[in-house]
This record gives structure tokens, C-alpha cells and sequence, in this order.
């Protein structure tokens, strides 16, 4: 196993936690957080995460001491509640993960009304070097502010 790589049981268990964090809604026709392609982008953009990531799932599977996905559902919100206040940085870094992953996901993107195309320049391309865009800035007066 890789420095970057979790565990087949630390696997399920970010599933089963990213399952409790986002669920399916039917309502909004969008995916839970532990849909395979979300959890695809999560596996491989953990990165300088890995490690903080892997103790959050460690320190969920000592308070557990099964698989969670195991556990009924009153027992899992418990254990949730436990490691949100005993987690740390680990635990706000797997919710983190989560969400970022959630919420780049082109459905969720959709279902929240957005464009699947960065926000700036509204789908034109800029030329390389073309500054003019900068002119009605350069245009102002310059701004002196005295030092402290």
C-alpha cells in the first residue's frame, strides 16, 4: 500500500461516513456523498490529506470497533457525535474532504443551479497578454495610504 492509499475497511468507512454527512435526496434528484464516482474523486485527490484523513478513520473505528456500515443507525449517529468532539483537525478534515468532493461533483453543480464552466469569463477566452481588461483599474487614481 502507498504513503497516499486507505485501506479496504477505511474505504467503507469513508463511504458510510460520507453516506451520513450528504444522503441521497430524491427530492433534489442529486447523489449522496457515497456515490463511486464522488468517492473516485475523494481516493484520488487525498493528497496532503491522506494522512489526517486515515487518522479520522482510524479514530472512527476505535470508537466503533466494527465496520460502521455494520452498526445500526442510532449507534453510528452516536459514534458520529462522539468523534465530532473528540476528532480534531482529523475529523474537520475528513468532513473537509467530504464536502469539497460533494460539491464539485457536476450533478450537484447542476441541482444548485450552477454552470459546469468556471465562473470567470463567462466562456470567453482570453488571448494571452491581453491586459485590457485591467484598464478601467489602471484608469483610477492611485490610492496612497500612510504607513503604521
Amino acid at each position: 500500500m502507498s504513503a497516499n492509499e486507505l485501506t479496504s475497511t477505511q474505504r467503507d468507512n469513508l463511504r458510510t461516513v460520507a453516506a451520513m454527512i450528504i444522503p441521497v435526496s430524491e427530492e433534489y434528484k442529486v447523489p449522496g456523498a457515497d456515490d463511486p464516482a464522488i468517492q473516485a474523486d475523494m481516493l484520488a485527490t487525498l493528497g496532503r490529506d491522506t494522512a489526517l484523513v486515515r487518522q479520522a478513520l482510524d479514530h472512527l473505528a476505535r470508537l466503533a470497533g466494527q465496520p460502521l456500515a455494520e452498526l445500526e443507525p442510532a449507534k453510528r449517529e452516536a459514534i458520529a457525535n462522539e468523534f465530532r468532539a473528540t476528532g480534531g483537525a482529523a475529523a474537520a478534515t475528513l468532513v473537509r474532504v467530504v464536502l469539497q468532493c460533494y460539491y464539485r461533483d457536476d450533478r450537484v453543480l447542476r441541482s444548485l443551479g450552477l454552470e459546469l464552466r468556471a465562473p470567470f469569463p463567462k466562456g470567453y477566452t482570453l488571448e494571452q497578454g491581453d491586459w485590457s481588461l485591467l484598464d478601467p483599474v489602471k484608469a483610477r487614481s492611485g490610492t496612497l495610504r500612510r504607513a503604521q
